[in-house]
C-alpha cells in the first residue's frame, strides 16, 4: 500500500483534532468539529480549508495562448492580467478531460490550477498535443511549490484585510493581486476573490513554506469572528448546494460540460478551433440528449452517487451527487437524465437499495447567498 501524500498545512490541522481520510492518494481532513457545524459556520462567519493538494500547471511563451486556446472551451484571449477564468479541457467526443481555473499572470504566463487526481492526467494531455517548441510554450509542474488556502464566508474579507494593507475590495470577483504582503510572512501572496462554497471569499497561494504559518495567523486573528478550520465533508455539501459541479459526478469523461448546465464556459465562436468543438456544438445547437437535473425528495431517503433514476420502470439516469443539506434541511441531489423529462415538477423514481422512492426535479442553485 503506497504512502499517503501530506499538504504542508498537516501537521498544523491534526492539531485542531482533525479526522482524516485518503483522498486520492492525499491524507486530507474530512472533519474538525462536524460536517454541519462547519458547513453553518461557513455561511454565517467563516471558514478556513486546506486545499494545498490542488495542482498548479504554469503555461508560458510566445505561443502560450494560442496553445491554450485549442486545449480549453473558454476564451483565454480575453483575459486580462490579473483575471481568471473557469474553463474545461474536453476529450474529442465533448467528454471532460478536467475542469480548471486559468489565472493570467502576465502576458504569455498562464498558472492553470486543476484537480489533485487530474494532475498527471492533465500534465500528459497538455504534453501530447504541444506542438510547439520549449521556447514557445512552455509547460510545467509546480504543485510543489504552494500551499493553497480558502478562506470563505460573510468576514472573509474583514478577516484577511486584517492582516494585509492590500485593499481586498478592489479584487473583485474572478480577479487576483499577485504580490499581496501579509503581516509576518515574508513571503508574498497570490489572492484571488475565488472559491468553491457558494459564499464571498478568497483563495490564496503562497510558498509551501509559508503554508503552516499563514494557516495560524488566520486562524488567530479570524478567532474573534468565529472562524474554524473546515474540511472536505462540509466542503462538498457547501459546494453541491451552490450548484458547483465536481469532477468525477457532475462531469466526467462521460459528461460535458453543456449536459452539466455549464454551457457559459464554452465559447464556440471563439476565433481558434478547440478539441471537442465539432461535438460540443452539435449538444448546443440541437440540444444534448440527456442534462443534468436538480431533484428534491418527496418520499424519505437520500439520493447518493450512481442511484438509478427511472419513471415508472424506463431507467432514464442516474443520480451524480446528493445529501441532506444543512441549510435547507432537504434531502437533495443532482441527477443526468433524458431530456425530455428535465422539465421542472417532473416526479421522478430514485432507486435507494431495494426500493424506489419519490422525487420532483427543481430549480438550481439549491442555496444563493444574499448579497
Amino acid at each position: 500500500m503506497s504512502k499517503l501524500k501530506k499538504t504542508p498545512i498537516f501537521s498544523e490541522y491534526v492539531k485542531w483534532g482533525a479526522k482524516t481520510i485518503d483522498f486520492g492518494g492525499w491524507d486530507l481532513p474530512v472533519q474538525y468539529a462536524g460536517i454541519k457545524h462547519e458547513h453553518e459556520v461557513t455561511r454565517t462567519k467563516a471558514g478556513l480549508f486546506d486545499v494545498s493538494h490542488m495542482g498548479e500547471i504554469v503555461v508560458k511563451g510566445r505561443k502560450s495562448t494560442a496553445f491554450l486556446q485549442q486545449m480549453v472551451t473558454n476564451d483565454v484571449a480575453a483575459l486580462s492580467p490579473k483575471q481568471v477564468q473557469y474553463t474545461f479541457m474536453c476529450y474529442e467526443d465533448g467528454g471532460t478531460v478536467d475542469d480548471l481555473l486559468i489565472y493570467k499572470l502576465d502576458i504569455d504566463h498562464y498558472l492553470l490550477v486543476v484537480n489533485a487526481s487530474n494532475l498527471d492526467k492533465d500534465l500528459a494531455w497538455l504534453h501530447q498535443h504541444n506542438t510547439y517548441k520549449e521556447e514557445d510554450v512552455m509547460i510545467k509542474d509546480e504543485s510543489a511549490q504552494y500551499a493553497l488556502l480558502a478562506l470563505q464566508g460573510p468576514k472573509a474579507e474583514r478577516i484577511l484585510q486584517s492582516i494585509t494593507d492590500s485593499n481586498l475590495q478592489e479584487i473583485r470577483f474572478f480577479t487576483f493581486d499577485d504580490a499581496v504582503s501579509i503581516t509576518s510572512i515574508q513571503a508574498k501572496a497570490i489572492v484571488s476573490r475565488t472559491g468553491y462554497t457558494g459564499e464571498d471569499g478568497f483563495e490564496i497561494y503562497i510558498d509551501q513554506a509559508s503554508g503552516p504559518a499563514l494557516w495560524n495567523l488566520i486562524l488567530e486573528v479570524g478567532k474573534s469572528e468565529g472562524i474554524e478550520p473546515v474540511g472536505l465533508g462540509a466542503r462538498d455539501t457547501l459546494r453541491f448546494e451552490a450548484n458547483l459541479p465536481l469532477y468525477g459526478q457532475e462531469l466526467s469523461e462521460n459528461i460535458s460540460p453543456v449536459e452539466a448546465g455549464l454551457q457559459f464556459a464554452v465559447k464556440v465562436n471563439k476565433p481558434m478551433s478547440f478539441i471537442g468543438k465539432e461535438a460540443l456544438s452539435a449538444q448546443i445547437t440541437n440540444g444534448a440528449s440527456r442534462k443534468i437535473v436538480g431533484i428534491e425528495m418527496i418520499d424519505r431517503g437520500i439520493p447518493r452517487h450512481e442511484y438509478a433514476v427511472f419513471i415508472n420502470d424506463d431507467e432514464i439516469g442516474y443520480v451524480t451527487s446528493g445529501t441532506q443539506s444543512p441549510t435547507l434541511k432537504k434531502n437533495i441531489g443532482r441527477a443526468i437524465v433524458r431530456e425530455e423529462f428535465t422539465a421542472i415538477g417532473t416526479e421522478l423514481a430514485i432507486q435507494v437499495r431495494k426500493r424506489r422512492l419519490r422525487a420532483v426535479v427543481v430549480p438550481t442553485p439549491f442555496y444563493i447567498r444574499d448579497k
